[in-house]
């Protein structure tokens, strides 16, 4: 029986095509294909701005970089997220404050948040986790009231919706990622969008060592002088992956359909289930279904242990990242800090969920869990 990984890439040779026609151009990076990537991203999400850089990690330090987040400042952020969600704010010298999520949807409280909030508060970062999108309303009016910037972490959540508005407009900056398990790939790859011109400039800058102008810009103007006005890093994407990008961007939609086909199968069984339990949705938004995480009552180790020997590649997300040893040593975190996102640490597992997935894959995956539960209970 072949392996399932809990997430896999799609690439056809629509998409092989695209890549060799730029590697035959003469534009291999900061070219042409950056600039419409960039345009595509912005019509499909509704920003007005979109920003490419080199992978998810580099849209959040740059989106940390545009605010201006520096030493003496916090950003509240949810800790049941990848590391990157709070490295992006050490990154910049400021400190990182861990808010809890609420029990359903292991999404960031606004009520915790509220209670974090400080004179030395700057911004708030909500992750879409799993692929669904935060309460945005709670947020932007916490936000709003204390006069601080409210940052989206999309990783999880391209194609999604809340309240009919796409992500990417639903904050004052978004971060994407286009990492080969995310919903579109560009190996490695990530986008910031924003409706804030001077957001949108400054991440430019950030992306290109903070000099005011790329190599295809100056050629075009037919000048060698450039500035470095502010220290940035080298965060650019490719041409050859933003060609790889135009042309899986345009299967997103389909992609996002069977997403949902699959979770709504995963439902159904896990809805009567005594061995495990979804996350609940939310009325007001269209989940996008990165991840697909249950809870489960039994041993969870047990169960990725059995799932692994059936060449079920389920998954962990994630460890709270208050819990690593980096944030203990050097900010003091310790358990008991968030205690809802570590009891949902201790139960839960990303089932395996990509487009190229079939009915029969999901149901050989809910046989397993069920069998595996059963058993445990017996």
């Amino acid at each position: 029986m072949d392996p399932l990984p809990y997430g896999r890439h799609w690439i056809d040779e629509d998409d092989i095509q695209a890549v060799v026609r730029t590697l035959r151009s003469d534009w291999l990076t900061t070219g042409p294909a950056v600039e419409q990537f960039e345009r595509a991203f912005a019509a499909l999400t509704g920003a007005r701005h979109a920003v490419a850089v080199a992978n998810g990690t580099a849209a959040l330090h740059a989106s940390m970089f545009a605010l201006g987040i520096g030493p003496g400042d916090e950003v509240i952020v949810p800790p049941l997220t990848f590391a990157a969600t709070a490295n992006c704010v050490v990154y910049q010298g400021a400190t990182p404050v861990f808010a809890d999520v609420a029990p359903k949807t292991l999404l960031l409280d606004p009520e915790r948040a509220a209670e974090k909030i400080s004179p030395r508060t700057k911004a708030i970062i909500a992750v879409d986790y799993a692929g669904q999108p935060c309460d945005y309303d709670a947020l932007r009016k916490l936000a709003e009231a204390h006069r601080i910037a409210l940052v989206a972490d999309a990783c999880h959540s391209l194609g999604a919706r809340y309240k009919g508005r796409p992500t990417g407009t639903l904050a004052d900056l978004t971060a994407f990622s286009f990492h080969p398990v995310k919903h579109i790939t560009t190996c490695e790859g990530g986008m910031i969008t924003t409706n804030n011109l001077d957001f949108a400039n400054r991440t430019r800058t950030f992306r290109n060592h903070g000099i005011t102008t790329d190599h295809r810009e100056r050629t075009q103007t037919g000048t060698c002088f450039y500035e470095m006005r502010e220290l940035g890093y080298n965060y650019r994407l490719s041409d050859v992956q933003c060609a790889l990008g135009i042309s899986q961007l345009r299967k997103l939609p389909a992609w996002v359909r069977r997403r949902c086909e699959i979770a709504q199968q995963y439902d159904r069984t896990f809805a009567a289930s005594s061995t495990a339990r979804p996350l609940l949705s939310g009325v007001n938004v269209s989940h996008a279904y990165h991840l697909y995480v249950v809870a489960v009552g039994f041993d969870r180790d047990m169960l990725l242990s059995k799932l692994r020997k059936r060449k079920i590649g389920a998954n962990v997300h994630y460890i709270p990242v208050h819990l690593h040893p980096f944030y203990r040593l050097h900010y003091q975190t310790k358990p008991g800090l968030c205690p809802v996102a570590e009891e949902a640490y201790r139960h839960i597992v990303s089932l395996p969920i990509f487009p190229r997935m079939t009915d029969a894959d999901v149901q050989r995956v809910v046989s397993a869990v069920e069998e595996i539960g059963t058993t445990a209970a017996a």
